[in-house]
């Protein structure tokens, strides 16, 4: 084979608020989870729905749109790449992180919806459970493309 894809899609709802913070250097960078959901029968005909969270980071004039734009509750298209990092936490436990570096964003269905979603009603399932969210020992979401000169110390959380 002569070469490999690594492209995701996703259409969920924000969790949260996007994050917006700048590098040292000025370069916008926005974090905020997506939830995606499934639905199917058990075993037993019963009908269950498992809901899988994403960690979106996107980069430069993205991170800004996302940061102004998107609320959470909102609907929205993701499409981007799938990073991996190795770091350690406070205990020192080798610990894995994957993100979805967005490289496109479409926001999706109608004001109403997002008011919504984002009301009363979304309850306790409109945010990740606890130990699905990065902790404060987590290092800096990956680096953009490397066409961009950001280091790791250039990334403010």
């Amino acid at each position: 084979m002569a070469g490999t894809v690594n492209k995701v899609i996703l259409i969920g709802r924000l969790g949260r608020d996007p994050e917006l913070k700048y590098t040292p250097s000025g370069t916008p960078v926005a974090k905020f989870s997506l939830a995606t959901d499934e639905s199917y029968k058990d075993r037993s005909g019963e009908q269950q729905k498992h809901t899988e969270w994403h960690n979106i980071v996107a980069w430069n004039k993205l991170a800004e749109i996302c940061g102004q734009y998107l609320t959470k509750g909102k609907q929205i298209y993701i499409e981007g790449n799938i990073r991996s990092r190795q770091w350690q936490d406070q205990s020192g436990n080798k610990r894995t992180t994957y993100e979805i570096i967005a490289q496109r964003m479409q926001m999706l269905g109608t004001r109403a919806d997002s008011e919504r979603a984002a009301g009363p009603t979304a309850g306790a399932s409109a945010e990740p459970p606890a130990h699905s969210e990065p902790s404060a020992a987590e290092p800096a979401p990956a680096e953009p493309p490397p066409s961009s000169e950001i280091t790791d110390e250039d990334v403010p959380f």
